[in-house]
């Protein structure tokens, strides 16, 4: 995680400026109250491009997985990661994008280095390829698992039509960096980083990931599961807690407003490439006026060489933009929808529970054998509220560290932009200040 960047007052700046430096944009429900609304409250300190799956509420709740790890040797090393310094034992890096071209798809595999020193691996360290697919199913595996723990989302499948082709060098660049941050993400989790499917996603072969992936449940199998979600949402939960209440008003609040920054944050960045577009014509324009200006020649050329540092200047300010503090914004949109997803599975969790002990008051069946599967429904539903409940403190924990850090760096990179600008110009007219006047000219002669 990045570290806390402390900085009074630089979301604003860093959102609700005009990327011209001119009026900033309309406050009202717009960028600067959202940040200072309890749901972003970035100063608060506390103790503590494929499918981008929206059916997280189908999955199976029969596989649910407590907290901690079973094994002995990884739960010294939770223990570690929770209580003891940063002892970090898994190093996972994704680059080399290769492009595969076959007679029936084109697709984009990354090569995944891992290094670690955990005693449960073979090897301290595997090289292995993987498609955007295979991360999709890892993705699956880990909600399959852990229902209630906040699983880091994938980039999207689809992008927004015409903001870039597909298999160009950016769009892969782009989803290269979201990859990495979504395995080194699950690394850094307490619990994710000790499951089973992301071991065999980090070590094996692309031949023995095909063979593991037939492992699971049958297609009839994941058809049954998801009719009986679908039915057990339906039903819905009639007595949440009141505690889940108040993470699931939190969870749309945070959504309206991050999806609102979202698409504030994108359009500034717009306006910003159409102010750099049409900056860069006006230099070689005064260039060309010079030719034909025989006593301005020396102040036009000054003024196209002010126009060519502040476009350096804003192109560098863009780059700090689409780099530093719009896929950190976008990255929590899509948290946003995951934790609808979690909501649900918990719910679902629940629902069923209270089906039983419905069942069991009319006594519609075998009372001794419902209330032995209450007793195990019960114990399902406090393990996955309490996996939720710390989760969602780590996952809030995060978020505020994350979003401080992005918007920090946006301000201070704004700051730098307008100090280089002003000193371009300032230097400039300095130097006409100090040339000698027409009527000092005549006097000398």
């Amino acid at each position: 995680m990045d570290g806390e960047r402390l900085a009074s007052g630089s979301s604003e700046l860093a959102v609700g400026e005009s990327p011209r430096g001119g009026a900033p944009i309309p406050s009202g429900s717009g960028s600067c109250s959202l940040l200072q609304a309890d749901v972003l409250d970035l100063d608060e300190d506390e103790d503590d491009l494929e499918v981008f799956s929206k059916d997280a509420s189908l999955m199976d709740m029969n596989s649910f997985s407590p907290m901690m790890p079973t094994s002995p040797l990884s739960m010294i090393n939770q223990i570690k990661f929770e209580d003891g310094p940063d002892l970090k034992d898994l190093f996972i890096t994704v680059d080399a994008p290769e492009s595969h071209v076959t007679t029936i798809e084109t697709f984009i595999t990354y090569r995944i280095v891992t290094k670690t020193s955990r005693g449960e691996f073979d090897s301290s360290e595997f090289e292995v390829r993987r498609r955007y697919q295979d991360f999709l199913w890892l993705k699956g595996k880990l909600e399959e698992a852990h229902p209630t723990l906040i699983i880091p989302p994938l980039p999207e499948k689809f992008i927004v039509k015409g903001m870039v082709e597909r298999f160009n060098d950016d769009f892969i660049e782009t989803r290269r960096k979201a990859l990495h941050k979504f395995l080194n993400r699950i690394a850094d989790h307490p619990t994710l980083t000790f499951n089973e499917d992301f071991k065999v996603f980090l070590t094996a072969q692309a031949e023995e990931l095909s063979s593991y992936k037939k492992q699971g449940p049958g297609l009839l199998s994941r058809m049954g599961q998801t009719v009986r979600a679908v039915a057990s949402s339906m039903r819905g939960v009639k007595n949440r807690p009141e505690e889940f209440m108040e993470m699931n008003n939190f969870i749309e609040t945070f959504s309206q407003k991050i999806n609102l920054i979202d698409k504030i944050s994108q359009r500034i960045y717009k306006e910003e490439r159409d102010y750099f577009d049409e900056m860069k014509e006006y230099g070689p324009i005064h260039i060309l006026w010079s030719a034909s200006e025989e006593e301005l020649v020396d102040t036009l050329k000054g003024i196209a060489g002010c126009i060519e540092q502040c476009c350096k200047a804003t192109e560098k300010r863009m780059a700090g933009l689409s780099e530093a503090l719009l896929p950190v914004v976008h990255e929590y949109v899509l948290y946003s929808e995951m934790l609808v997803g979690v909501m649900k599975r918990r719910d679902q969790i629940q629902t069923e529970l209270d089906s039983k002990v419905e069942a069991l008051t009319y006594k519609k069946a075998d009372i001794d054998l419902l209330t032995e599967e209450i007793g195990k429904l019960e114990d399902k539903v406090e393990c996955a509220n309490n996996a939720l409940k710390a989760d969602w403190e780590r996952w809030k924990q995060n978020m505020k560290n994350d979003l401080r850090s992005a918007f920090t760096d946006t301000a201070e990179q704004n700051i730098r932009y307008y100090e280089q600008c002003l000193a371009t110009w300032e230097s400039f007219l300095t130097s006409q200040t100090d040339l000698p006047s027409e009527e000092d000219s005549e006097e000398k002669l």
